[in-house]
């Protein structure tokens, strides 16, 4: 069986640091990905959390910048690894079978995805851009 494109949603990018010099990095990132993409930023995590294994920052966007963002994420993650997924009714298969890793692939820890959603009565968050882009060089 086969899954069709239209039960995407919309996406998350996880930008990954480690350490001051990579908190840096991601800083930097994070103010160009918002000078140039409406999208909502997520709060800085320096801790892991969910199933991720080390500090990251959550980027949600729309379905129909992916053909934009990804590849400006593609060619200027600054050596970060990134993480992007799909957002189904799946979050388990979103981040362990779906995700496309930039740079190093991290292992993450499933135990706490859901496999459905909808099974739990429960739909995607709606994502609301909290950046006002300025640029348009991408």
């Amino acid at each position: 069986m086969t899954e069709r494109i239209g039960t995407i949603e919309s996406y998350h990018a996880h930008v990954y640091f480690d350490g001051p010099e990579g908190r840096a990095q991601a800083a930097i990132l994070r103010e160009q990905i918002g000078e140039r993409f409406q999208v909502q930023m997520g709060r800085w995590r320096d801790q892991p959390v969910g199933p991720h294994p080390t500090s990251m920052y959550q980027v949600a966007f729309e379905a129909a910048l992916f053909p934009t963002l990804v590849p400006w994420l593609m060619l200027n993650r600054q050596g970060l690894t990134v993480v992007v997924h799909p957002n189904t009714d799946r979050p388990k298969d979103d981040h362990l079978k779906h995700a496309l890793w930039l740079g190093a692939v991290l292992p993450l820890d499933g135990s706490m995805l859901e496999e459905s959603l909808a099974a739990l009565g429960r739909a995607q968050d709606e994502i609301v851009p909290n950046t006002a882009p300025t640029l348009t060089d991408i």
